[in-house]
């Protein structure tokens, strides 16, 4: 028992420790872009794509010296012309379109036919002056692809299979205009599978389910907050404040930023960030002193208010796939989360009880723990301490400052209601380590 009980407490160590490295931010290589038009009219739909020469690596056109042959291009581009069909593709109501005409054309680095989709047009339908230099894998191939359709009031989609191997670096910016003149722009990265362009409630509400619960299973930040929260809790009533206590915060910050009503400016994302930090090395240090039940559910709700905040930057990408549902997809976004976090709790409680009775059992456990999510708190607090410190402070002024007050007024509201709650409730004033013995397994029962 001793060899497991070092062994498992070595492999949570561990894991925990590993969290500390990941918490620098991404770093990005140069990306691909295509850029894309798809218009939507009653009998028919458009997608105009310009896509960069160095995508078409089995595509070889023919060159002169460092130059694209343009005389001896027209077999070359047919082929462009099919590979472009074949790795972007136009569905409705689910079923793949055929082309029913296809035209391309080169085009120089330079060129800016495509700030509008007339424009894209026009430019596609004009053949390239032979004299154009054209240096190898710098410039485009511009193409004009027509679909004939059944319905304009059909479910379009869009599938792209475009150079897989370069995964998120390719980004696809299309600009999507319906027969009713309505128009969205939206960023796709690679690999992204098949995205609906003008989704239904339905679809747009499952879509936001999954992003919510992939947000929450992939925010290491969250779920070791989340961990931190329930340390220490004992009885259902304990965990079910707390939780709701959470839950009800992060939603409301995640609503009112969907709704630009956060700060704004560069410096706000590496704020909330070092405050999501810090909320979790003071949790895992309360866990180690002690924990008042009143005081722990107030501070979850103002952290919640902070981690809602970053929940929003997580669903501001996301939001270009709501279509014209943005409440349905906030609502199921929530939920999403929701969903995660009780996945995460079925988990996390009965491991917690394994840990805290026969691996690291009583006060020292504890600490233990405490002070390995501190450790790896504290890691992320000095990174993004050091990205913050490289933005420039907001000069307060006059229009920003309805939004202040607004966030003030609601963290009075906020503090204002978990008290009330709390004193309704009645909590225990002291929490005790989740199940440590037999006896306070017997008063967890009891509860």
């Amino acid at each position: 028992m001793p060899m497991f009980r070092c062994a498992v407490a070595t492999f949570v160590a561990a894991l925990i420790a590993l969290c500390a490295p990941h918490v620098r931010g991404h770093e990005f290589k140069l990306d691909a872009v295509v850029n894309a038009f798809v218009r939507v009219e009653q009998t028919e739909a458009h997608l105009v794509v310009r896509a960069p020469l160095y995508l078409f690596k089995s595509v070889h056109f023919p060159v002169k010296a460092t130059e694209i042959d343009l005389a001896a291009s027209s077999a070359v581009m047919e082929r462009a012309l099919a590979l472009v069909q074949q790795d972007i593709v136009l569905l409705e109501d689910g079923r793949p379109l055929a082309t029913r005409s296809a035209i391309g054309r080169l085009a120089l680095p330079s060129d800016r036919s495509f700030e509008s989709f007339d424009e894209a047009v026009r430019h596609v339908a004009t053949k390239i002056e032979p004299e154009t230099h054209i240096v190898i894998d710098q410039g485009y191939v511009d193409a004009h692809l027509v679909y004939p359709l059944k319905s304009a009031g059909a479910v379009f989609a869009l599938r792209s299979t475009v150079a897989p191997e370069l995964g998120e670096y390719l980004k696809i910016a299309i600009r999507y205009e319906t027969a009713r003149g309505e128009s969205r722009s939206m960023v796709l990265r690679g690999g992204v599978g098949t995205v609906d362009l003008n989704p239904t409630w339905l679809s747009a509400a499952g879509g936001f389910i999954g992003f919510g619960i992939t947000h929450i299973l992939t925010g290491l930040d969250h779920l070791l907050f989340l961990l931190c929260l329930i340390i220490p809790l004992r009885g259902v009533r304990q965990l079910l404040t707390v939780i709701t206590g959470f839950t009800v915060a992060h939603s409301f910050t995640l609503i009112g930023s969907a709704f630009g009503l956060a700060p704004e400016g560069a410096w706000f994302s590496p704020f909330v960030e070092l405050v999501i930090a810090i909320s979790i090395i003071y949790m895992a240090l309360e866990n180690i002193i002690g924990v008042d039940i009143r005081r722990r559910v107030l501070l979850t709700v103002l952290f919640g208010l902070v981690h809602g905040f970053g929940f929003s930057y997580g669903l501001k990408e996301d939001l270009q796939f709501a279509g014209s549902h943005l409440l349905v997809s906030l609502f199921a976004f929530n939920v999403g989360i929701e969903l995660g976090q009780i996945l995460v709790l079925a988990v996390t409680l009965p491991a917690l009880v394994l840990v805290t009775r026969f691996v690291l059992p009583g006060r020292v456990g504890l600490i233990i723990l405490g002070a390995l999510v501190a450790h790896v708190g504290w890691h992320w607090m000095t990174d993004r301490w050091d990205a913050l410190a490289r933005q420039r402070w907001p000069v307060p002024d006059m229009a920003s400052l309805p939004v202040l007050l607004f966030w003030i007024a609601g963290l009075a509201i906020a503090a204002g209601a978990v008290i009330i709650v709390v004193g309704r409730l009645r909590l225990d004033g002291r929490a005790t380590l989740a199940v440590p013995d037999a006896a306070a397994a017997d008063s967890t029962a009891a509860e």
